[in-house]
């Protein structure tokens, strides 16, 4: 991420509105406490991103969800949990994050690097904060290029919007009080070109990126049905290849290799450390991306 700006989410329902506070659940304020989704209306307004329960001009309708073990929730819950007054006043920032489907039918994943503070060693799409005077798709395209090196053209793809996610870190209450609080839209990038195509020109950061996959529908598919907050690590069917390819960066160099399926099927644990898996917020844009080629189909 080059700036330290940050666009900050603001939220407007039933005619009151403000700045979204940082440990109190955005989703929340738009359903009832015990569901964890509402259709919203989204945009870029004035130098924030609001969430509105009505439209405004140049916004589009999307999916907002949390997942069920939302910090945020659990927070609103237990009133003795209380954060710190220095972690109240930080807000909520906006990001996006983006779905790369090759024309072949593949998408990419990144495992974020492991000296990251926030979700190391997980797998997500390219993604992250949005600056100021950025429209969405120019905040993904930027950190499309800034951590794998590939720059689109105009004309080589198309895109739209999948939905909205709550993101929490640490994501369980569990692993400690949140330090990190976004929504993170989610956008589909459809490329007229090739997974091979594409990866020749790729050259990823190792500061972010310590590996990718270019993984097929039938993969995707398989981690997008697992469900979060559960014991024990991912088990999937018996129909799927016992590992799949990976890129791997190291000091430099990248090398091939081959990691098992099963690592993209962990859930994140209801206690003790995490492990590497998939987040759970790419889960839930891979649901949204399946129900997407259903609808093309």
């Amino acid at each position: 991420m080059a700036g330290l700006a940050r666009v900050l989410v603001h939220v407007r329902c039933g005619g009151a509105g403000g700045p979204a506070r940082f440990g109190q659940s955005v989703t929340g304020t738009f359903c009832p406490a015990h569901e964890d989704a509402a259709v919203v209306s989204c945009g870029l307004d004035r130098g924030r991103f609001l969430l509105s329960d009505v439209a405004f001009p140049g916004s589009a309708t999307a999916l907002l969800k949390r997942p069920s073990f939302c910090p945020a929730k659990r927070l609103g819950e237990q009133p003795e949990l209380a954060l710190p007054a220095e972690l109240r006043g930080r807000g909520v920032a906006a990001g996006v994050a983006v779905l790369l489907q090759a024309s072949t039918g593949r998408v990419l994943l990144t495992r974020r690097a492991g000296t990251l503070s926030i979700f190391p060693n997980v797998w997500v799409p390219p993604g992250g904060h949005v600056e100021p005077d950025e429209e969405l798709l120019d905040v993904g395209l930027r950190e499309l290029e800034e951590e794998t090196g590939l720059r689109l053209e105009a004309g080589t793809f198309s895109w739209r919007m999948l939905g909205l996610w709550e993101s929490i870190y640490p994501p369980m209450l569990s692993w400690g009080l949140p330090r990190r609080h976004h929504i993170v839209t989610y956008l589909l990038l459809l490329s007229t070109e090739s997974h091979e195509r594409l990866e020749a020109r790729m050259c990823p950061s190792e500061s972010e990126v310590s590996a990718y996959a270019w993984l097929e529908p039938p993969v995707l598919e398989a981690i997008a049905a697992t469900e979060d907050g559960a014991e024990g690590l991912g088990n999937g069917p018996s129909t799927l290849p016992a590992t799949v390819g990976i890129t791997e960066l190291s000091n430099g160099s990248s090398s091939t290799t081959q990691l098992p399926t099963s690592t993209f099927l962990n859930t994140a644990p209801a206690e003790g450390e995490d492990v590497e898996r998939v987040s759970t917020g790419t889960k839930f844009a891979l649901r949204l991306w399946l129900e997407s080629l259903g609808e093309r189909g």
